[in-house]
């Protein structure tokens, strides 16, 4: 062999091989899943675009976009990730790192990232990546039968988990109730403006979401978005424009409307910052807004006071009284801050939840069981031929719940309980 002149390369795919046969032998192939996404952050710029986007700055995210993290297989279930304010994908490195390094969760998912423009209210990115899912789905599965199409877990952190609730959760009427309070409208009027209002208020639950992971997810507002600081920064933030321009027509309508005696009206397009106020009507009103009812969903919180009462903790900026829904199938408290989604309890709860949801459907491919809480204490071939395995990416631009709080040398109840 180190006479030789000629070597031959084979290259596989170690999503799809996992062994090789040499020589008669079966021989177990390595491979670096994750390598081509820590790439592709290196050279991304997420960290300047991502607050350029939110300033309104030149070459900013116009629109949300998804990014498949390998090639897209119609036999693995979805995780779909969304960020927080100001942030982009490089949030969920540590996530994705621990997901796509698990075997068991690599044979049985695939992770798509949804990068947005955090600049842009909540109504319009709800909208905006509900029509970029859709439209990822219509290109790789039309008839939408693929186990890819089905049965997704959407995550989110921060912001991020707010609109992962949208994704999942019924308007009815109430959002549109809500407007009506506020305006004197003719029966032409009212006709016309539900038209115009109908893709931002008007929404059901995305059919392909079954599981959902709330992280740091201030479902109800905080109160850190009315301080000075806050809404100085707020007065800085621009959405994009393209997303703004699909709602010119409404603003023009509403400033055409006479509001009640008492009442304002719309003044403005309210921006992300406004929205995370836990004073702000659209948030005070989605908060409430019945999620799906086959949705399994999962909490996890961050407490920097773990001496103080858990009613009264929060990560640092989301109150556990915003953070906390009732309903959830489990919830983690963790001693950490509002970046929770790093901390190491969080990601062995993320994989948790995932090996769970293998074993609820019996897509488990091998792997023994796992316990529900844990709070831990902190190629080359013969004869000339060299294997390499690589990964690239990103592709394509009620009862029986717990609540868990992670201490020290504190252990958690098992969560084997039925939903």
């Amino acid at each position: 062999m180190l006479q030789t002149r000629a070597i031959h390369v084979q290259m596989y795919d170690p999503y799809r091989f996992s062994r090789v046969e040499l020589a008669g032998e079966q021989v177990p192939l390595a491979g670096n899943f994750t390598s081509g996404y820590g790439l592709w952050l290196a050279r991304s710029g997420f960290s300047v675009h991502a607050v350029r986007s939110l300033l309104g700055l030149g070459h900013g995210l116009q629109r949300p976009r998804i990014y498949l993290m390998q090639p897209y297989d119609p036999d693995r279930r979805v995780v779909l990730m969304l960020h927080g304010l100001a942030s982009s994908p490089e949030a969920w490195i540590n996530v994705a790192n621990e997901v796509l390094g698990d075997e068991t969760l690599r044979r049985n998912y695939q992770i798509w990232q949804v990068y947005y423009p955090t600049s842009a209210p909540l109504a319009l990115n709800n909208r905006a990546i509900r029509d970029a899912l859709q439209a990822t789905i219509a290109h790789f599965d039309p008839q939408r039968q693929a186990p890819a199409s089905q049965r997704m877990t959407v995550v989110g952190h921060s912001m991020g988990g707010v609109l992962a609730r949208l994704l999942v959760s019924s308007s009815g009427s109430q959002a549109w109730d809500r407007l009506l309070e506020d305006y004197q409208l003719e029966p032409g009027q009212r006709v016309e403006l539900q038209q115009r209002m109908a893709p931002l208020l008007d929404f059901e639950p995305l059919p392909q979401i079954t599981d959902a992971i709330f992280i740091a997810s201030p479902h109800r507002g905080t109160s850190y978005a009315n301080n000075r600081v806050a809404r100085w920064v707020a007065q800085l933030i621009t959405p994009p424009s393209p997303m703004l321009e699909q709602v010119d027509d409404v603003r023009r309508a509403l400033a055409r409307l006479q509001p009640r005696p008492g009442r304002q009206g719309l003044l403005r397009i309210p921006n992300s910052i406004d929205n995370l106020s836990d004073e702000d009507p659209f948030v005070r009103l989605t908060s409430n807004l019945p999620l799906a009812p086959q949705l399994r969903y999962h909490s996890i919180i961050g407490d920097t006071a773990p001496a103080r009462p858990l009613a009264d903790s929060s990560d640092g900026w989301v109150p556990y009284a915003s953070a906390h829904l009732p309903g959830a199938a489990s919830e983690l408290v963790v001693e950490a801050g509002h970046s929770v989604q790093e901390h190491p309890q969080a990601i062995i709860e993320i994989r948790r939840i995932l090996h769970e949801q293998l074993r609820r459907s019996g897509g488990i491919a091998h792997g023994g069981r796992h316990r529900s809480i844990r709070c831990p204490a902190r190629g080359l071939g013969q004869a000339g031929v060299m294997l390499l395995s690589w990964a690239r990416g990103p592709w394509a631009d009620s009862p029986g719940n717990f609540t868990s709080r992670c201490r020290n040398s504190r252990r958690s109840p098992p969560a084997d309980h039925p939903k």
